[in-house]
């Protein structure tokens, strides 16, 4: 029983040492480190006299390129002037290879990544190598530039709530200037007094009559038509007198 177990395990050792094998021979890196190393300080190269000689446009088609210049030309304002290579390391596997080239400038330095496929690149990034001050500085820029913006919205914020106090007393206007039209009861008044009028004017008529008749009578006519009343003045003393 033993002697099985012993035999098992062997058989079990071998097996496992067969797999790693074709793992390792599966997981062959896509280049070596020196090719890989070449190409992308290569393609730095051409990358940095592309962009020198303003022929930038020409590779607008391929997008791998076109954003690869295009990053080099964004880092050229910090970069200044490009002076060289300095170095390079890689990282490679069996999909791809990372490559990370330094260049020296004139103002800063800073990283390209090339990083490259088995048959094409991937991506290739210009990167500006900033020194801790730099980059304290422009975090604390960052961080005022933050604060800022966010007390300058709270003030807004502060000055549209204190105007809430304001619209009350402009809905008052407002309305105190819709009731305004309210004077119309003085027409009424008015029309109301028209049948007074009316009224009066009857008993001027009734007054006439009886008038006429006084006259008549004191005259000795049987009627009152011959007379013609022009106009009833009243006395002081409650006389009536005949125009």
């Amino acid at each position: 029983m033993k002697k099985f177990l012993l035999v098992l395990g062997m058989i079990t050792c071998m097996i496992g040492m067969t797999a790693c094998g074709k793992q390792a021979e599966e997981a062959k890196p896509i280049m070596d480190e020196a090719t890989a190393t070449a190409t992308a300080e290569y393609t730095v190269e051409q990358i940095a006299q592309i962009v020198s000689s303003g022929l930038s446009e020409q590779y607008a088609e391929d997008p791998v390129i076109a954003k690869a210049l295009e990053s080099w030309e964004k880092a050229l304002a910090d970069i200044g002037d490009y002076k060289q290579i300095v170095g390079s390391e890689a990282e490679i596997d069996d999909e791809q290879a990372i490559v990370n080239v330094s260049i020296q400038g004139t103002n800063h330095d800073a990283v390209v990544e090339v990083i490259m496929g088995k048959e094409a690149y991937t991506s290739i990034t210009t990167n500006v190598t900033y020194s801790f001050g730099e980059l304290m500085t422009k975090a604390g820029l960052n961080t005022l530039m933050g604060m800022g913006t966010v007390f300058v919205v709270l003030i807004l914020i502060s000055l549209i709530i204190s105007c809430f106090n304001f619209i009350p007393k402009i809905q008052a206007k407002f309305s105190k200037k819709a009731e305004a039209p309210a004077p119309a009861p003085a027409a009424a008044s008015v029309a109301a007094a028209a049948p007074a009028a009316e009224e009066n004017l009857t008993d001027d008529l009734e007054l006439v009559a009886v008038i006429a008749a006084a006259i008549a009578a004191s005259e000795g006519a049987a009627s009152t038509d011959g007379f013609v009343v022009r106009s009833i003045k009243r006395a002081n003393a409650g006389k009536w007198q005949r125009a």
